[in-house]
C-alpha cells in the first residue's frame, strides 16, 4: 500500500496522555491510515521526523480569530505553533448574526478586538457557509453578547418576552445549522446587563440541539468565586457542558485562589456538571480599554460613551469607583504601569506605552488620561493588563483537567495584523508551555501537557475524529523538536514565531508548515455540530 504522505522515526506521542514510543505515521486523502514501525514504503512525500515528536495538531479552545482570519487567512501565528483547530466566537462577541441595519452598531461594539474587520448584514447559516478557506479548522460559537446587541442594543434591563423569544430564535438557526454553542461574556455591556435567569433561559435550546455553554465568567477578580458558582449552577442545571474560559484570578487581592477554583470545579464534577476550563499561560490579558471602567459607562452605544467620558463627574465617579473596587473584572492593579496600549488605529503612534507613562506626558490624572483617549481613538483602543499571579498559571497549568486556550487571534509579521502591539499570546501560547513549563520547569510532562492541548480538548468539544494519532482520524498533525520549541514574542516584541526550524505542520493531510516556513496552503475545514452533539 502506497500513502501520501509518511512520517518516520519520530516519537509519536498519541494525545491519549501515554508516554511517546519511536515510530511511524502514514497519511491518505486526508486521514491517517496507519501507525507503528511497519508502515508502506511508497509514499509521495516523506518526512524524516527523527528526533523530533510527532503529536495531534493543537486544538486552541478559545481564540478570537473570527477577527482576523477572513483578512489573514494563512493563520501564521497559530499553525506555526502548531494548532490547527481554533474555536471562535467567544466571550459573547460573535460576528454574526447581523441584522439588518445593525452592522455598524457591532462594527462599533466590537471595535476594541476587530478594528480591521469589515462586517456585513448576515444571519448565522450564511456565516458559516461563506466562511472562507483558511489555514485551519474553525468551530463557531453564538455569541450572546451579540444577540442582545442586536434585539435590545445596549440596554441595562431584562429582556421583554418578545424580545427573550427572538434572542433564542436567533441562537436556534445558528445551533441548527452547526454552531457549538453559546458563548457569553457577562463581565462586560450588554453581557453584563443580564440576570443569571437571562443566560439560564437560553440553557433549554443548547440541550435540545446537544450544544455546549462557553462563558467568559462574570466576574474574574474580586468575586471570581461567585462567578465560578455561577457557571457551575448553568451545567446543573442544564446539564450540558460548560467551559469556563481563560480562567483566572485577576488582582492582587485575589491572587492564589485558583486552586479553590479548580476544587470547586472538582467538586462539581463529582457531583454529576460536565464543566471544564482552559487558561493561557501569561500574567497580562487583554481587553478593549473602555472594558475596564464601569459598565455603566456603554450605556446607550459608542456616541453616548464618548459623550459621557467628556464630563467632569463621569470622571470623578469611574475614579472613585476604580479606588474602591479595582479596574472592572480586572481588579487592583499595582498602578497604572500595568496597564500598556497594544492596539490604537487612530493613535498607533502609542502601542506599547503605558497609561501611567501616557498620564506623566500629558500631565494628567491616569483616569482623566483614559477618558481622554478613549474619546480621541474612538473607543476602539485595546490594552494589556498585567494582573495575574505567577503562582495561580502554575496551578492551573499543574491540573489535569485544565485545557489550554489562547485567547488569541491569527495574526502575521506583516500586513494589515502585523500592526500594533497585541498579546504576545497569539504567538506564543502553545510553545511556551512546551518549552518553558515542560523542558524548563519541568513542571508537568510532555505527554500530558499535550494531552490538555489535543486529546483532552477534543473529548471536551466532542470532535469526532481530531485530538488524537489513530487510524482514520483526519491527519491534524503538529511535528516539532520538544527541545527546540520555545515563543520568542514578548510584550515589548510581540510579533515574534516560535523557535525550531524543523517545525512541520499538517491540516487535514496537507503540509500547512514545512520546517518553519508556511506553504500557503488554507486546507481548513469549518467544523460543525451533528444532532448528536459531536462535532466534525
Amino acid at each position: 500500500m502506497s500513502c501520501d504522505i509518511l512520517i518516520r522515526g519520530g516519537t509519536l506521542i498519541d494525545g491519549s496522555g501515554r508516554a511517546g514510543e519511536i515510530g511511524g505515521l502514514a497519511v491518505l486523502d486526508g486521514r491517517i491510515a496507519a501507525l507503528g514501525r511497519s508502515l508502506p514504503q511508497g509514499a509521495a512525500k516523506v518526512i524524516d521526523a527523527e528526533g523530533l515528536a510527532v503529536a495531534p495538531g493543537f486544538i486552541d479552545i478559545k481564540t478570537h480569530s473570527d477577527f482576523t482570519l477572513p483578512i489573514n487567512p494563512k493563520a501564521e501565528s497559530k499553525v506555526r505553533q502548531g494548532v490547527t483547530t481554533e474555536i471562535i466566537g467567544h466571550c459573547g462577541f460573535s460576528v454574526a448574526p447581523v441584522l439588518p441595519g445593525k452592522a455598524q452598531l457591532l462594527a462599533d461594539y466590537l471595535s476594541g478586538g476587530a478594528p480591521w474587520l469589515p462586517f456585513r448584514e448576515m444571519r448565522f447559516p450564511e456565516y458559516l457557509d461563506t466562511f472562507p478557506p483558511v489555514a485551519v479548522n474553525t468551530g463557531m460559537l453564538v455569541g450572546h453578547n451579540t444577540l442582545r446587541l442586536m434585539v435590545m442594543g445596549l440596554e441595562d434591563r431584562a429582556p421583554r418576552s418578545a424580545e427573550l423569544s427572538e434572542m433564542i430564535a436567533l441562537l436556534e438557526e445558528g445551533l441548527s445549522t452547526g454552531a457549538l454553542g453559546m458563548s457569553s461574556g457577562l463581565f462586560t455591556p450588554p453581557g453584563s446587563f443580564a440576570q443569571p435567569s437571562e443566560i439560564l433561559a437560553f440553557g433549554p435550546a443548547l440541550k435540545q440541539h446537544n450544544a455546549a455553554y462557553f462563558t467568559h465568567i462574570r466576574d474574574e477578580s474580586n468575586k471570581v468565586l461567585e462567578a465560578a458558582a455561577e457557571a457551575i449552577e448553568f451545567a446543573r442545571a442544564i446539564q450540558v457542558h460548560v467551559e469556563i474560559v481563560h480562567l483566572k484570578c485577576s488582582g492582587t487581592d485575589n491572587w492564589g485562589k485558583a486552586a479553590q477554583i479548580l476544587g470547586l470545579l472538582d467538586q462539581a464534577r463529582a457531583a454529576g456538571c460536565d464543566i471544564d476550563c482552559d487558561a493561557y499561560p501569561y500574567t497580562a490579558g487583554a481587553n478593549p480599554l473602555k472594558n475596564l471602567l464601569p459598565p455603566w459607562v456603554q450605556i446607550g452605544g459608542l456616541e453616548a460613551m464618548l459623550a459621557c467620558l467628556a464630563q467632569p463627574e463621569t470622571r470623578e465617579q469611574i475614579r472613585r469607583e476604580i479606588d474602591r473596587d479595582g479596574l472592572n473584572n480586572w481588579g487592583r492593579i499595582p498602578s497604572w504601569e500595568a496597564v500598556q496600549i497594544s492596539v490604537s488605529p487612530r493613535l498607533p503612534q502609542h502601542a506599547g506605552e503605558t497609561i501611567a507613562a501616557l498620564a506623566a506626558a500629558r500631565g494628567r490624572d491616569p483616569v482623566d488620561l483614559v477618558c481622554d483617549y478613549l474619546i480621541e481613538d474612538n473607543g476602539a483602543t485595546r490594552v494589556l493588563i498585567t494582573s495575574i499571579a505567577e503562582e495561580d498559571i502554575r496551578e492551573i497549568l499543574r491540573s489535569p483537567k485544565a485545557l489550554v486556550g489562547s485567547d488569541g487571534n491569527c495574526v502575521a509579521d506583516y500586513g494589515v495584523v502585523g500592526q500594533a502591539m497585541p498579546h504576545p499570546r497569539f504567538y506564543g501560547t502553545f510553545p511556551r508551555i512546551i518549552g518553558r513549563y515542560v523542558h524548563e520547569q519541568q513542571l508537568l510532562p510532555l505527554e500530558r501537557a499535550i494531552h490538555k492541548m489535543t486529546g483532552a480538548t477534543a473529548r471536551a468539544l466532542r470532535l469526532r475524529d481530531r485530538g488524537l494519532l489513530k487510524e482514520g482520524y483526519r491527519a491534524d498533525i503538529a511535528i516539532f523538536d520538544p527541545a527546540d520549541f520555545k515563543d520568542r514574542a514578548t510584550y515589548a516584541d510581540p510579533h515574534q514565531y516560535p523557535s525550531g526550524d524543523r517545525t512541520t505542520v499538517l491540516v487535514n493531510g496537507t503540509i500547512v508548515v514545512d520546517n518553519a516556513r508556511h506553504t500557503g496552503a488554507t486546507p481548513g475545514m469549518v467544523l460543525r455540530r451533528a444532532p448528536d452533539g459531536t462535532v466534525g
